[in-house]
């Protein structure tokens, strides 16, 4: 399907931000917009590092909730399959034709554990669940066995994140032998997500976490050894520690997601030199793109980027490329810019990096792909709203 019929009917500034051969001038705003090189660049320098630690890549789904984006990794960055946190955000992946997909999260609900269990089926693919109590075993087993399928069990370890997950190594042992013997079921590994430690910046304050971690997750691999229940995958990494868990001998398996897009606050994370890792490690590709509204006051500008664009759970945004002005507050529609000199411009478009992108994607429609200056695609944000 070429790009004029993909689009064909849609209005730009109601149905869509912009359309494929646009110049970025052109684009309504506020809206998601992709560096396209910049994308490409994180994507294929994350399947180089993982590959060359022979380590699995499952993209996190719940970052960008795109179809287009995950294929993207898979087929520019090596990635094996997607996490994702919803049931309903996985089955929009299965029906795009993902075939390895993990829920790293519990399913307990028995409505989302009866479509979990009948996931298999949309494509033959695999389908992963997450586990932190023995009594979720049975009501997984039942509905696997009503739908004729299979469903991979990873051990949720609570290896810091203070969330879901196990705590002992008894447990671990206790749950792995009840997926093992329960039909329709099958143990396949361990998830151990250190999620508490991703934003810390200090380098050697993340190491200490995940020294712990690791130690944790080593104990639990060699009690289940001793069981006869060796772990196929042991699961976990994120973009502030993936390269703890590639080296510690243990993991075989990364979950990195921001990596891709990066973010305002996986930016000030600092790397064993002291270096923020969006100044070399990763670039900036995803940016809500505004514009100036109005400049009514001589020193501040409000542009049309307020709290319905973006999250500003861990911070505002800042302006990337910009020195000489400021992202100081929001409200639901507007952002105020601090503009001590007045060098902004009606109409002017800037670029905001978001403090989170994660729940700043999950409140927009599209991602539009931008390169050299010209829309080349537009992407829609598949799993929108699929937090069930």
């Amino acid at each position: 399907m070429n790009m004029q019929t993909k689009f064909a009917g849609m209005e730009v500034g109601y149905d869509v931000p912009a359309l494929p051969g646009m110049s970025v001038g052109e684009i309504q705003t506020p809206c998601l917009i992709l560096d396209l090189d910049a994308l490409e660049r994180n994507i294929k320098k994350m399947g180089d590092y993982a590959k060359a630690h022979n380590m699995r890549h499952r993209a996190h789904g719940k970052m960008h909730k795109s179809v287009d984006v995950l294929k993207l990794q898979m087929e520019q960055g090596g990635a094996i399959g997607v996490c994702c946190q919803k049931v309903s955000e996985a089955e929009v992946f299965a029906r795009a034709g993902i075939k390895d997909i993990l829920v790293s999260n519990q399913v307990r609900d028995p409505a989302k554990i009866d479509r979990a269990a009948r996931m298999p089926k949309i494509n033959d693919g695999r389908v992963i669940v997450c586990v932190d109590d023995v009594a979720n075993i049975v009501d997984l087993s039942a509905a696997a066995q009503k739908h004729g399928t299979t469903l991979d069990v990873f051990v949720e370890i609570d290896c810091g994140a203070g969330r879901c997950g196990v705590t002992t190594t008894e447990a671990v042992v206790e749950i792995a032998k009840a997926a093992a013997a329960a039909p329709n079921l099958r143990f396949l590994g361990l998830q151990a997500y250190q999620g508490a430690m991703q934003h810390m910046d200090d380098y050697d304050a993340r190491k200490a976490k995940l020294d712990a971690a690791i130690a944790q997750v080593t104990d639990a691999v060699e009690a289940l050894k001793k069981e006869g229940l060796e772990p196929e995958i042991v699961s976990g990494g994120g973009t502030g520690s993936y390269y703890f868990e590639s080296n510690s001998g243990i993991y075989n398996e990364l979950q990195c997601g921001s990596y891709a897009f990066m973010d305002a606050d996986y930016g000030r994370i600092r790397d064993e030199n002291g270096k923020r890792i969006d100044q070399g490690e990763w670039e900036n590709a995803l940016f809500i793109l505004t514009s100036v509204m109005s400049h009514a006051k001589a020193d501040k500008a409000i542009c049309d980027a307020g709290l319905k664009a973006q999250s500003v759970d861990s911070g505002l945004p800042f302006i990337y490329g910009r020195d000489d002005v400021k992202y100081i507050k929001c409200s639901d529609e507007h952002g105020v810019i601090e503009d001590l000199n007045g060098v902004l411009k009606v109409n002017e478009k800037l670029k905001l990096v978001p403090g989170h992108c994660d729940p700043t994607c999950n409140v927009h429609d599209w991602y539009v792909g931008v390169r050299n200056g010209k829309v080349e695609t537009l992407w829609p944000v598949s799993a929108r709203g699929k937090a069930y």
